[in-house]
Parts: structure tokens; sequence; C-alpha cells
């Protein structure tokens, strides 16, 4: 009734609120850095915040009942929080090394934005699933999506947060190349953030071609698991 479309209205208002504190941040962010704008890993990770609380918006708009915020907030403010725990000098490049060094970031911040959608999709499709097993009435305004479009949300994060993420490796494979060749922050192929980026896309592929080939687990509580897992 009228108190839920004043409690929407509410909950848009500050949202919207942070997004705007949040954008007017990062502007000054951009037109005051001494190098390359919001290229230092203090700066992306505000990025995928941002990225995040747009999403938040979107998702309270057209899904007004569903308790969104308590699942995607936290997440927002434990990337803030790594934010302040990361280096903000931005990295060193020539002109080539920043155009693949954007392309290779971009790929990678939607990349890590679609693990942590089809994570925060894959906790709220297991508890809902937990309740109507149970045949139990949401606790207060706990309400959530439907199982359905839960469902879809999680089969479609994880394939895309496979393409994002080998697009972003492939990028970063040019980005080195281009750096070593300049004598820049050359990254040795033995090195563990190589490792760790190619043991995350090993991961992510193998996901998505199994919920996508095997049938059995292409809906429901196992696509669920899976991005769960992946954002672990």
């Amino acid at each position: 009734g009228a108190a839920r479309a004043g409690r929407v209205r509410s909950e848009l208002g500050f949202a919207g609120a942070r997004l705007l504190a949040h954008t007017l941040f990062l502007v000054y962010r951009a037109t005051t850095a001494s190098g390359a704008p919001l290229s230092s890993a203090f700066d992306w990770y505000l990025l995928a915040a941002w990225v995040l609380v747009a999403i938040y918006l979107y998702l309270v708009y057209y899904h007004p009942t569903a308790a969104i915020g308590i699942f995607v907030l936290p997440v927002v403010l434990a990337m803030v929080g790594m934010a302040q725990l990361s280096d903000r000098e931005p990295f060193p490049q020539n002109p080539a090394a920043q155009v693949w060094g954007w392309v290779h970031g971009v790929f990678l911040l939607f990349g890590y934005v679609a693990v942590t959608v089809g994570f925060i999709a894959g906790v709220m499709y297991l508890l809902q699933a937990h309740r109507l097993k149970r045949k139990q009435l949401p606790p207060g305004r706990l309400r959530l999506p439907s199982l359905e479009w839960l469902d879809r949300i999680n089969g479609r994060a994880i394939v895309l947060s496979a393409v994002l993420v080998a697009a972003g490796f492939a990028s970063g494979v040019v980005l080195n190349a281009v750096n070593h060749r300049h004598q820049l922050d050359y990254v040795p192929w033995n090195d563990p953030i190589v490792w760790r980026l190619g043991g995350m896309l090993a991961w992510l592929t193998i996901a998505a071609l199994f919920s996508q080939l095997y049938r059995p687990a292409n809906h429901g509580r196992k696509v669920a698991y899976l991005t769960v897992a992946s954002f672990v």
C-alpha cells in the first residue's frame, strides 16, 4: 500500500544520494589524478562498488518488495573497505599500455561484478529455496524475488563472468607484452598474480561449461552453489 510505496521511495532516495556522492568522489579522483585517471587498485575497488550500487538501484526499482539491500549493501561496504587498504598510486603507463590497461581493467571489473551479482543471487536462491521447502513465511519484510528470477540471474551471471574474465585475461597478456617491450611494469608469467587470475579463469570456465552442458546442473541449487563457490 501507501506505506510500502513510501518505503521504496525512501530506499531509492537514500541509495540515489549514496550513488551521487560516490559518483562525485570518482569524478574528483579522475580530475585530480597525477597519472592516468582511476587507474589505481583503490579506484577500481570503488568503481566495482559503484557498479553494484547502480545494479542495486535497478533491482529495487523493479522488485520493490524484495529485501535486496540486505544482501547487496554489505558487499558494497566490503569493497569500499578493501579500497581503503589498497594502493592509491596510479599504474605507470605509456599510451599503448594505457589503452590496453583500460581494456584489461574494464573487462576484469565487470567480470568481478558479474561474479559478485551471481553470488548475491545464489545466496538469495538458497535461502528462498530453503524457506519454501519448509513452507515458512518470510520474517517481517525479508521478502525475496522468485526462484525462477533468481535462477535465471544465476545462470546468466556464471556464463557472463567467465566470458568477461577470459577477455580480461587475454587483454592482460597483451598488456604484459606491451609493458615488457617498453620496459614498464612487466609481470613474470610465474608471478602469483598471473596464477591466481589463470586459476580463477579456469574455475569459471569449468563452472560455466558444467552449468550449460550438464543438464541436471543448468538450474536450481547446483547453479546457486556454483555461483557462491565462484565468488569465494
